[in-house]
């Protein structure tokens, strides 16, 4: 019976352990740690993936208000929603508004007598282009010329500057010179076998020119070749400065240049020729422009509540918890009732006055018949809804809107403050699972080390095992 039970004892001990220690630490220590920390990790992930989804959302939200924001004042700013100035003969005046003008009313008759010249002198002999001149002065006098009692003209200076020229200096190098040192514009034209040097002005009756060439060396071209005026023989004038001349209602105006921006209020002028025929300057209100644009609005306004409602609906939406998101589409509705302008006819001064209603789902719709109303029987107070007034008072609905962006993405309550604290959570979190990670790490380590103790333990125990096996064998072989 004794030997019966030494040999089931044995036995019972061999198969517990095995060859070796029987256990795979390895996979072992593995399942350990992640059993410890599966939970965290997990909570982790979801975390990581919910802050990334809202950082999204945002992000759609706030592109959505700014590219709205941005389209409704480059619309604004592009005139096409104000009164413009019309004309009746863009091919001798063609009109446009200046910025923040207004032509409302504008009704006149401006006949263009005389365009705005500029004064033009050219060589007249042709010059080899590395001929040199000889060292000297060019005077150059730039004014306006003036007819004494006597019929005598004369040039009357603003302004003189004195150009010493160089020994051997090209027509290229004094051409450069003159621009340089006096503003006039010079050319250089190949004309057979040389160069011809023209020099011109700009327009106005005051930017006539003189030139006086003097020479102080020998030995090149004369200076005195290049001299512009009544008694230059070198040169021949072309045209003559000359000041634009219109007859505004009758009445006579002058004016140096060909575009005139300070002649009728809030229009500039571009003279294109000069005619006997009198052209009608007045208006063209922007009906079909308004009605787009109120259309426009709506339906961009409509597409940004649905992104809104998408990322706050109060099961689905990633932003469902976030007060500034979910608020957007409150303070965006309150702008059908925002006064625009302010109207001192008595017409429309907010959206709804012109047929811009809030639905009960909180979307927009457009009564065009109110709209169409409104634009015929006051078109200017429907006008200043849609004005450039960014940053006044009562600026037009692209002043509202760009307030109500700010207001919506601001750094201390709005989206860009959400995207900050998320952003720090996300911080945060990468913070904690780096922490995570290193626990893990160290209880992987420590759990390495106790099985490794373990399994040299285990091995001498063996070791001790196969000796008592083979003693008890040789007392059984003995016994027996």
């Amino acid at each position: 019976m004794a030997t019966t039970t030494a040999v089931s004892s044995t036995t019972s001990i061999t198969t517990a352990l095995g060859a070796g220690s029987g256990v795979d630490t390895k996979a072992l220590v593995a399942s350990l740690v992640e059993a410890q920390y599966a939970a965290k990790n997990s909570q982790f992930t979801a975390k990581a993936d919910t802050l990334t989804a809202q950082i999204s959302g945002i992000a759609k939200l706030k592109s959505g208000i700014s590219g709205f924001d941005a389209a409704l004042k480059s619309l604004v700013k592009g005139g096409t929603l104000a009164t413009q100035p019309t004309s009746s003969n863009a091919g001798v005046v063609a009109v446009s508004s200046l910025a923040g003008g207004k032509v409302a009313g504008l009704s006149a008759q401006l006949t263009v007598q005389q365009l705005a010249g500029a004064q033009a002198a050219t060589t007249n002999v042709p010059v080899s282009a590395t001929a040199g001149f000889r060292a000297g002065t060019l005077t150059v006098n730039i004014g306006s010329y003036a007819t004494d009692a006597g019929g005598n003209t004369t040039l009357s200076p603003n302004k003189s500057v004195a150009i010493d020229v160089a020994d051997g200096a090209t027509l290229a190098q004094i051409a450069a010179q003159i621009t340089a040192q006096t503003g006039l514009k010079t050319a250089l034209v190949k004309d057979g076998d040389g160069q011809r040097l023209t020099i011109k002005g700009a327009t106005g009756a005051t930017q006539a020119f003189e030139i006086a060439g003097n020479d102080t060396g020998g030995g090149g071209l004369s200076l005195s070749s290049l001299s512009v005026g009544a008694n230059a023989t070198g040169t021949t004038v072309g045209t003559a400065a000359q000041d634009a001349v219109m007859l505004l209602d009758g009445a006579r105006f002058t004016r140096s240049s060909n575009t005139v921006s300070d002649l009728v209020s809030g229009v500039k002028l571009d003279l294109m020729v000069a005619s006997t025929t009198p052209v009608t300057l007045g208006t063209s209100a922007p009906s079909a422009s308004l009605s787009q644009a109120a259309s426009d609005f709506v339906a961009t306004f409509n597409e940004l509540l649905g992104v809104i409602k998408e990322e706050t609906n109060i099961t689905s939406g990633v932003l469902k918890s976030d007060g500034a998101a979910s608020g957007m589409a409150r303070t965006l509705g309150r702008l059908t009732t925002t006064v625009l302008a302010t109207s001192t006819t008595g017409g429309p001064q907010t959206l709804a006055d012109i047929g811009v209603s809030t639905n009960r789902d909180g979307t927009l719709s457009l009564n065009t018949a109110r709209l169409t109303a409104a634009i015929a029987k006051d078109p200017a107070s429907v006008e200043a809804l849609f004005a450039d007034g960014t940053g006044a008072s009562n600026g037009g609905i692209s002043a509202a809107l760009s307030a109500v962006a700010t207001t919506l993405t601001s750094k201390t309550s709005g989206l860009d403050a959400l995207t900050t604290r998320y952003t720090k959570q996300q911080t945060d979190l990468s913070t904690a699972k780096s922490k995570i990670s290193d626990a893990a790490t160290a209880m992987s380590t420590r759990l390495t080390q106790q099985y490794a103790t373990m399994d040299a333990r285990v091995a001498a125990y063996k070791s001790t095992q196969t000796f008592l096996t083979q003693q008890i064998a040789a007392w059984n072989k003995s016994d027996s």
